[in-house]
């Protein structure tokens, strides 16, 4: 290890990175668009955005000198009792681009904080109306987060275990597919209708960290026509799938009915800074407008609306119009397809699936399980790294999520060094 590489190992636990005495994290000193440029003078292509926050590209030279305007005249204030412009401007645009029927929002800090604010909400806006509606209901197989309340809505399994008895009840459903979508339907109905449910969140369109399994727009439109039905109300994570991961700037546009809430955070700043909305309709803010104290609703974080972050998102948002994000979109989604085209007779690849900034495919393996004790996840992240592409398999899922900024030959040597991989693969696995 290298001086840095040893400081780092000695100090500094990693997410979800398991020990190893040998383990060596890259140093990475800049980077520039969709590249990373190491320490040791290798340079990677991001085709994950940086666990899917980077926009526009790294360093973007327009977000880069709004941040430092903004740092020249105010770093941070309180925000509880106070406001500041960055943070208005901000609520104004994002709600009227995520348009009706959302006409408030809440900051927070990140992902699993923006669904947290979400599920206390729900909670509580039964309270308020005077109704105990305890239970959620959530897909099997999601990912909402790290925090309590972001894991109980998750998917038990490894990740979750040393807290499983500390976590509130979740019923469950099945994810959507053409199989069994009457099945997930009636689960649904039966569940509903017993009047304890206080909300159902999802993931729109995507399951991100539980595999890139995707889901058809009809399908949850008839999942929250339910919820909807039964006054059972609907919170839509677009952590992952807001900006543009499923072509549209947000998944629940591809949606007739709309969700009661929208959590945000990951690319909202371009992946610049840490900043986590949960918008919500008209109806769910009244809930809280009395001038009753047991109504208020105590959450808060010491960094709400950063206007630092603020400012970050606003830059993004600009940027989205002034580089025309939505075509750059549109042109790495037929990049896909035409690629995905290319993958699908391989001998070690199933399911292989596309949407927006997405492209996933199942890697064949022995094992059943998404965690760690299938060794293809860690041959997988090692023999891209040591081609210069930064991916990070989901078990045997390989995908790849670029920045919108890639260009069509970083994008082509992706594909290139994914075919040159998978091959790899095929010849260790039959000889």
């Amino acid at each position: 290890m290298n001086h840095w590489a040893t400081l780092d190992h000695k100090y500094i636990m990693h997410p979800f990175t398991r020990y190893r005495r040998t383990l060596q994290n890259i140093p990475i000193i800049r980077g520039e668009g969709a590249l990373l440029y190491a320490e040791d003078g290798t340079t990677y292509v991001d085709a994950i955005a940086s666990w899917w926050v980077n926009l526009h590209g790294h360093a973007h030279p327009y977000i880069n000198a709004r941040i430092k305007e903004q740092l020249d005249v105010l770093e941070h204030v309180i925000f509880s009792g106070f406001t500041h412009q960055p943070a208005i401007t901000l609520a104004e645009k994002l709600l009227r681009r995520l348009g009706f029927p959302y006409e408030q929002l809440f900051y927070s800090d990140n992902g699993s904080t923006a669904v947290e604010v979400a599920i206390k909400m729900s909670i509580q806006y039964w309270k308020n109306l005077g109704e105990n509606r305890p239970r959620l209901i959530a897909f099997l197989n999601s990912y909402h987060g790290d925090t309590f309340g972001a894991m109980a809505v998750s998917e038990r399994d490894v990740f979750t275990e040393p807290f499983h008895q500390h976590l509130f009840e979740v019923d469950y459903i099945p994810y959507p597919t053409p199989e069994n979508i009457e099945e997930v339907k009636c689960n649904l109905e039966k569940l509903v209708s017993k009047g304890n449910v206080a909300a159902f969140i999802f993931e729109p369109l995507i399951q991100g960290a539980g595999g890139m399994r995707m889901a058809k727009p009809a399908w949850l439109d008839e999942l929250l026509l339910i919820c909807h039905r039964n006054q059972v109300l609907t919170i839509a994570d677009e952590v992952m799938t807001g900006f543009f991961k499923t072509s549209t700037c947000f998944a629940i546009e591809q949606l007739n009915i709309k969700p009661d809430f929208v959590c945000l955070s990951k690319a909202l700043t371009g992946g610049y800074l840490p900043l986590g909305v949960t918008a919500f309709t008209s109806s769910i803010a009244r809930s809280f407008q009395s001038e009753d104290v047991r109504h208020t609703f105590y959450h808060g974080h010491s960094f709400t609306a950063n206007p630092l972050a603020c400012t970050a998102a606003l830059a993004s948002l600009e940027l989205i119009d002034k580089e025309n994000t939505a075509s750059k979109v549109h042109q790495i989604a037929q990049w896909h397809e035409e690629a995905a085209n290319s993958f699908t007779t391989h001998p070690v690849v199933r399911d292989v699936r596309s949407m927006g900034l997405v492209l996933a495919m199942d890697i064949q393996t022995s094992y059943d399980e998404y965690f760690y004790n299938d060794p293809i996840r860690e041959i997988l992240y090692r023999e891209f790294l040591n081609r210069g592409v930064l991916v990070r398999p989901l078990g045997n899922v390989v995908y790849v999520l670029p920045p919108a900024c890639i260009t069509e030959q970083q994008m082509k040597s992706v594909y290139q060094t994914m075919h040159e991989v998978l091959e790899k693969i095929n010849q260790s696995m039959h000889g």
